[in-house]
This record gives structure tokens, C-alpha cells and sequence, in this order.
């Protein structure tokens, strides 16, 4: 039979923000650091620092894509003006 999935401590919502993720991953860190917690309790304390690693990881994949995007529309913008440099002459 299978287990009920228990109240999913390991969602997190997109809306945190990455500063806040990350602040709460190191608070997890140091509670887990301590030692003293119960195993079941470190054991969900770590999966929820696997899940907020994720976050961040995936909030910096998004942000590197933005500039990417921003990066490539510069570029396009810098061969322009580069072109009419080049017109006037």
C-alpha cells in the first residue's frame, strides 16, 4: 500500500524571492549543523534545503537566460549603430 504523501514541506512557491530562499537555506544548513535534531526532523530539514537549492538554482538559470536575451538584443543594437558609423564616413 502505498504511503500518503505527507503535507509537502519540500514546495516551494515561486514567489519566494532567491535572497529569501537562500537566507532560509542557511539557516537549514546551521540547524542541520547542530546536531541537534531528531533524524526524522534533519531528514526533513534536508529535504527542504534540497528543494530550496533547486529554487535557487532555477531562479539563477532564469535570471542568466534574461541576460543572456538582453545581451544578444545589445549586441544586435551595437552592430547598428556600428553600420551607420560606418554610412557616415
Amino acid at each position: 500500500m502505498a504511503q500518503k504523501p505527507k503535507k509537502n514541506s519540500k514546495s516551494i512557491p515561486k514567489s519566494l524571492g532567491f535572497e529569501d530562499a537562500v537566507s532560509e537555506l542557511e539557516a537549514l544548513v546551521i540547524g542541520l549543523e547542530s546536531g541537534e535534531q531528531s533524524l526524522e526532523e534533519s531528514l526533513a530539514q534536508f529535504e527542504r534545503g534540497i528543494s530550496l537549492a533547486r529554487h535557487c538554482q532555477q531562479s539563477l538559470k532564469t535570471a542568466e537566460q534574461k541576460v543572456q536575451i538582453l545581451m544578444n538584443e545589445s549586441d544586435g543594437e551595437d552592430a547598428l549603430v556600428d553600420l551607420d558609423a560606418d554610412e557616415a564616413h
